[in-house]
């Protein structure tokens, strides 16, 4: 999860105003095909944050139809314990979008957190997938507003527009990249999805990423890096995974179960910054309390901690309460010198 702020999106329903919290856990983002019950079952036993069952590119255009009521039977009768459950219909060029949508929210909206849009070029699509889900819910009685939406960016028109895009609706929870698609549409010279391209020094892909990142983070947004496909090779699933989380992202995409523990464990604060970020918090409390003197700033050990300090131990911290880690270490209140009476 996230310890960024997330966007409290306020939506009128009925004269009234609903408020939907919109943190959700996704270190690892597991893809499920829609189409397969076996793997459908499977995955819900697997420790993942974010379990999306997918409609586009993982079922044939035969079996998409099919695919649709294997999802909702798995998220209503399914135990999916705890984690964000998502569902990834196709995109609006094809002609089954809206019979995504419209099954799968009618069939399941009530076990279903969030709607995940691939291939978003502009923000008007992401306003057309809020307006559907409104009417849904609306006509099925559902809470309005409470589904959220993530937008995949997997080409260049997508990634120009992204910073309207990040701002299209209140629905909206994550920037996805997507990277195999993004590859292809800007004629990146490589074959293997999310690898370096020869003859190029330096990180193709860090622009890619830091525009998602500034698009998501101006909106309280998460962002989510997408698939390493190479999925045998947990050496450079860490290696790419680590190149994300090193700039903010807050998960990404595991396509095999023996890839989810790597995202867990990489998009997680290590233990030492965990604890340094609590004492960080705890020290801070108390030196700008009356009980510590009302200071502005103060000393931790030999490091000198202020409200910039502060804002970056939540972000550790946050994560690392999210993650379930537990502090071992606790912080000592120093003793204040009186001052003599006259």
């Amino acid at each position: 999860m996230s310890a960024h702020p997330a966007p409290a999106a306020t939506l009128l329903s009925s004269g009234s105003a609903a408020t939907f919290n919109r943190l959700r856990p996704r270190r690892s983002c597991l893809a499920v095909p829609g189409s397969n019950p076996r793997f459908l079952e499977k995955a819900q036993g697997l420790p993942a944050d974010q379990v999306f069952l997918d409609l586009e590119d993982a079922c044939a255009p035969l079996v998409k139809e099919s695919a649709r009521h294997h999802i909702v039977d798995a998220l209503n009768n399914g135990d999916w314990g705890g984690k964000t459950r998502v569902v990834r219909v196709n995109d609006w060029t094809t002609h089954w979008t809206y019979r995504d949508v419209i099954t799968v929210v009618e069939g399941a909206g009530p076990n279903l957190d969030c709607i995940m849009l691939p291939k978003v070029q502009d923000a008007e699509q992401v306003k057309a997938l809020d307006l559907l889900l409104t009417q849904i819910e609306k006509t099925m009685g559902f809470e309005v507003g409470r589904i959220g939406i993530e937008a995949q960016i997997e080409n260049a028109k997508g990634l120009v527009n992204v910073d309207a895009i990040a701002e299209a609706s209140p629905r909206l929870e994550t920037i996805v990249f997507g990277p195999a698609d993004f590859m292809a549409s800007i004629n990146m010279k490589s074959l293997v999805v999310g690898e370096q391209p020869a003859g190029y020094p330096a990180d193709a892909y860090h622009y890619i990423l830091m525009r998602i990142l500034m698009a998501a983070r101006a909106n309280d947004l998460q962002a989510i890096d997408g698939p390493y496909l190479q999925i045998r090779n947990q050496d450079g699933y860490r290696e790419v995974a680590r190149r994300a989380a090193a700039l903010g992202f807050d998960g990404k995409w595991v396509l095999h179960p023996d890839q989810v523990g790597a995202a867990n464990e990489i998009f997680s604060p290590s233990q030492e910054d965990y604890d340094h970020a609590e004492l960080i918090l705890d020290a801070y409390d108390w030196c700008t309390s009356e009980a510590g003197g009302a200071k502005g700033s103060a000393m931790l050990g030999d490091e000198m901690i202020d409200e910039a300090s502060r804002k970056m131990a939540l972000v550790i911290a946050g994560k690392g309460r999210a993650a379930g880690m537990e502090r071992t270490t606790k912080f000592e209140h120093p003793q204040i010198e009186k001052k003599p009476e006259s």
